[in-house]
């Protein structure tokens, strides 16, 4: 005697071995032998064998046709043997009665199960619903399968490249799209952004590193609502500085944020004007443009482009262009001319009078400490910059001097051994690069005249706004460093705390507010300082402990992380682009650790083959192998060593200059889709973050 029996949801069909009134003794096929509840036991039959009629039971199942069966079932409860009856005749055997079985197993929209081999039709707008959702199931399949049988192929579906950074991203793992993605990289055995390459979905690798970052970052794109611009001072009448003030930038600035100026000279007491553009006057704390300015946090830079924190019709109401009286937050510190002490300090809300816009890539060769020092001849220069030879002479004196102090307060001079980079595109036309230009890179070397000054002016200005702001009991937005040790980051916060690696007491960025919100924050909290006084606290937009204000620092410092490392990459990006263009197959670098070296003519860091147990510091020759411009990773290999085997540089980097090389590597790219996991099942992983990397220095 042989027994169909339910185990758990599952048909099982054995040899009866024994029986109690309350279970069996049953052997499956595989010798394995099973207790069965009596409950469970849904059919006693002596032939054919369980496999045989296991086998003949399905195909009659696969042929019965459920419309039928529903129609043929009884309204109320009813047994499988019922249904066999019916449907097939009377009396079915055994066969078609484990047939009407399978059939209502295998379609619990028509029949509900109501017991072991009993069962209910389901009602009939329930099942309507029911073949509703599988029919949408079915053609949305069909959908999946067409979209990935056109990757295969080597074309892209529009859904999928108009998701394309969402599917690779942050993905939707029900999405259609996603599903023909990981089916078609399945079925190729390829991996999905190879697929997509080969497909066309990806025009270049440019456009894939800067679509993904807009995808990521401006998801509502990087345009600008429109927002009426306010007037300068929302209309107020600023008093009128007596200075002539002149800004010193590169040609390609348009947010042009601090200007100096210079009175008393050859008086004895000489007092400096550290003028800041002063957009805080026309936006008002939670106001349209307010909005906007937070939410972008911060204007993003890369070669040959940048997306502005602010419109750009604002900008240009505020910027502090030449020829214009603009409005500023001026801070005027007085100097005995012939020691340098600082004697006394004012801050004053104003219209500055801009004379010059100096550009200090027009004037490096020109503005050198020997021009300053009168040893070369003013007539080299044109004639409004030979005018300002004294100011800028006594301003290079006291920047020398600005930083001789820090230094003292650092423990440690700082060291400028590597040039900063700069990236100029040829043949760029339209509002953004496209990722063919031409690319130029040329050197300007850190502790120059002209950015020795506005290094230092710049630093004495957040450095002393700071302090200001604590001593009226104004909170603002500070960066500080606990030390100099190893592994010790720059941090914000809104305690006016030390910066170890500018050697000041507080330093809180104020110097940029066209260009960073934390800077616009804390022009607010300066302009009720230079207006209230004592009362500040109580008129300032920020009160001490505002939640609003710890909101601010958490949301800039991870915008400010991510723009940071998106413009690492974009650098990247044109400097290999660089080797490319140029046919450059060697270089000489730097082992800086481990394996990685920094080339000597080019911001760019690379692990190299070879370089293992060479001491940090060697010079070495590498020879450049396959550029991947989609992961901005570079293969190369060690030619040769160019230094003597013993020479080994001197530790004279600070932890900033650490993480600066790691900035300069490839970041990991790390796609959400997975063509592995759950595989034949709905994937449902959750995605991959990829690493930020941290600036720390401080422009």
């Amino acid at each position: 005697m042989h027994i169909l029996f339910d185990e758990a949801g599952k048909l099982l069909t054995g040899r009866l071995l024994s029986e109690t009134d309350h279970s069996l003794q049953v052997e499956l096929d595989s010798g394995k032998r099973l207790k069965v509840k009596t409950t469970n036991a849904l059919l006693r039959f002596d032939k054919p064998a369980p496999a045989q009629l296991m086998a003949a039971a399905s195909a009659l199942a696969a042929a019965m046709e459920l419309e039928l069966a529903y129609e043929f079932a009884p309204p109320d409860e009813f047994g499988f043997v019922d249904l066999a009856h019916e449907y097939f005749s009377r009396p079915a055997d055994a066969e078609h009665q484990v047939a009407a079985l399978l059939c209502m197993h295998g379609a619990p929209h028509y029949f509900r199960r109501a017991g072991k081999g009993r069962f209910k039709k389901a009602p009939a707008d329930i099942l309507a619903q029911a073949l509703a959702a599988i029919e949408k199931k079915r053609v949305l399949q069909e959908q999946i399968d067409a979209w990935a049988a056109e990757l295969l192929s080597g074309q892209c579906p529009a859904p999928v490249r108009d998701q394309l950074y969402k599917i690779l991203f942050q993905p939707d793992k029900n999405a259609p799209a996603y599903k023909a993605v990981v089916h078609a990289a399945r079925h190729s055995h390829s991996a999905p952004l190879a697929l997509l390459q080969n497909a066309g979905a990806i025009e270049s690798a440019y456009q894939f590193h800067w679509q993904r970052f807009l995808h990521e970052q401006f998801p509502k794109g990087a345009g600008f609502a429109s927002v009426p611009v306010p007037l300068p001072g929302n209309g107020e009448e600023l008093p009128l500085a007596a200075v002539q003030a002149f800004s010193i930038d590169d040609s390609h600035t348009t947010e042009i944020d601090d200007a100096l100026s210079l009175q008393g000279l050859g008086t004895g007491t000489v007092t400096l004007g550290i003028h800041i553009a002063a957009p805080a006057l026309g936006i008002s704390p939670n106001g349209a443009l307010d909005q906007i300015a937070r939410a972008r946090l911060s204007t993003v830079y890369m070669p040959g482009h940048k997306i502005t924190m602010l419109p750009d019709a604002v900008v240009q109401a505020y910027t502090l262009e030449a020829g214009r009286d603009c409005p500023a937050v001026s801070l005027y510190l007085t100097f005995d001319e012939g020691t340098l002490a600082l004697q006394d300090s004012r801050t004053a809300v104003e219209r500055v009078p801009i004379a010059h816009n100096l550009r200090h890539d027009q004037l490096d060769t020109v503005i050198t400490p020997d021009w300053l020092l009168g040893q070369v001849s003013a007539s080299t220069a044109a004639p409004d910059v030979a005018t300002l030879q004294p100011t800028l002479a006594f301003i290079h004196r006291l920047a020398l001097q600005l930083k001789a102090e820090r230094e003292l307060q650092r423990g440690k001079p700082e060291t400028f051994t590597r040039p900063d980079y700069n990236f100029r595109l040829e043949g760029l036309s339209g509002h953004a690069p496209t990722g063919d230009e031409t690319v130029v890179i040329s050197t300007r070397q850190r502790g120059a005249p002209l950015d020795l000054m506005v290094a230092e002016t710049m630093i004495l200005a957040n450095s002393h706004w700071g302090q200001w702001l604590a001593e009226c009991g104004v909170p603002g937005i500070y960066r500080s460093q606990a030390s100099l040790a190893p592994g010790v980051k720059v941090r914000m916060g809104s305690k006016a705390l030390p910066h170890a690696g500018l050697g000041v007491k507080s330093y809180a960025w104020s110097s940029s507010p066209l260009r960073r919100y934390v800077d616009l924050v804390n022009q607010w909290q300066i302009i009720a300082c230079a207006r209230h006084g004592k009362a500040a606290a109580l008129a300032a937009p920020f009160k001490p402990k505002d939640v609003n204000l710890f909101a601010v620092i958490s949301a800039f410092d991870a915008a400010y992380t991510a723009y940071h490392a998106f413009q690492s990459g974009m650098e990247r990006y044109w400097t290999l682009q660089y080797l490319r263009q140029n046919g450059i197959t060697e270089l000489s670098a730097t082992l800086i650790k481990d394996n990685l070296v920094r080339a000597d003519t080019l911001p760019l860091v690379l692990p190299v083959l070879g370089a293992e147990g060479l001491p940090r510091g060697a010079h070495l020759r590498v020879r450049l192998g396959q550029i991947d411009l989609m992961t901005l990773e570079l293969n190369a290999s060690v030619q040769e060593r160019l230094d003597l085997p013993l020479a080994e540089l001197p530790d004279n980097g600070d932890a900033a200059d650490e993480d600066g090389d790691d900035a300069l590597l490839a970041a990991p790219l790390a796609l959400a889709i997975d063509v592995n996991e759950n595989e034949g099942e709905d994937p449902a992983a959750a995605p991959t973050q990829q690493p930020a990397l941290s600036p720390t220095a401080e422009p």
